[in-house]
């Protein structure tokens, strides 16, 4: 049976870690700042920035919650994120998606300053990470990454087979990937002979959006599976996009849903805060 990567464990370890590091940086009279900015009532969004201020308060960094009705035209959600990237207290900036359809995605978040773009989408933070000089990664593939390296899991010269080609997960994980020397085939939902191609990967890193959609007969013996996604299937049960139990009988190592890749996204988000404020601090 493959060994379970620990993802609660893992981010339990780092945030500890980032505490500490907001606590000396507050200690010398900056206090990491973080805002996050929430349009409309989608369940799902509010629960996400609910955990997000409760993950601040404990880990030292001062929440700036913007909660706004659904009807917040797109002028008025640019000149909010216009003070916020003025604003020197904040030294991370969050819009929680989805935003409402009358609003354009792409345009608000390329309204957030690329030196408080924690989430890393802005296209200066995508394309830093394309050259392999990142600024801010994204919190999940990000998370993605330290976990692996928390395993001991060195990529250089695997086989890396990625599944999900979004830009959240799949593209910059993949990215990423490479810039530790492995080798990386980019899979999505409409791949050829997708069974294939997994079934050679050293690490399979799954991040489609498909209740099992990766069979366990396709993991290779040995393999590392890390399975980003999160499917609600029937009225509790959760998930993920790679059949876990099946999986678990030929993989070495393999994250569980919930509690792998899912505590690491917020843990991310407050270590890139936190880097942010450094980052200012040195700049004065």
């Amino acid at each position: 049976m493959a060994t379970i990567i620990d993802g609660k464990a893992i981010a339990a370890k780092l945030r500890t870690e980032i505490a500490a590091d907001a606590a000396a940086l507050s200690a010398q009279g900056i206090q990491p700042g973080l805002a996050v900015v929430l349009v409309g009532e989608d369940p799902a969004s509010a629960v996400y920035v609910s955990m997000k201020e409760k993950a601040c308060a404990a880990a030292g960094i001062f929440s700036d919650e913007h909660k706004l009705p659904p009807e917040t035209s797109e002028a008025e959600l640019l000149a909010l994120i216009g003070k916020l990237n003025d604003d020197s207290r904040i030294h991370g900036i969050l819009v929680q998606l989805p935003l409402p359809g009358h609003i354009d995605t792409d345009k608000v978040l390329e309204a957030i300053s690329p030196l408080k773009d924690v989430d890393g989408f802005h296209p200066y933070n995508v394309g830093r990470l394309v050259v392999g000089k990142p600024l801010f990664q994204p919190c999940t593939p990000y998370g993605v990454m330290v976990m692996l390296k928390e395993s001991g899991v060195s990529l250089a010269g695997k086989e890396v087979v990625v599944v999900g080609r979004s830009n959240i997960v799949g593209k910059p994980v993949a990215f990423m990937c490479l810039q530790e020397h492995a080798t990386v085939t980019l899979c999505h939902s409409r791949s050829r002979d997708l069974a294939a191609h997994v079934g050679r990967a050293d690490v399979v890193i799954a991040a489609v959006g498909k209740p099992e959609m990766i069979r366990g007969e396709w993991i290779k013996p040995g393999a590392v599976v890390i399975d980003v996604g999160v499917n609600r299937v029937g009225e509790k049960k959760l998930v993920g996009d790679v059949e876990f139990a099946a999986a678990s009988e030929r993989a070495s190592a393999i994250t569980p849903v919930p509690g792998g890749v899912g505590p690491m996204t917020i843990t991310m988000l407050l270590y890139n805060t936190v880097q942010s404020a450094k980052r200012q601090k040195v700049q004065g």
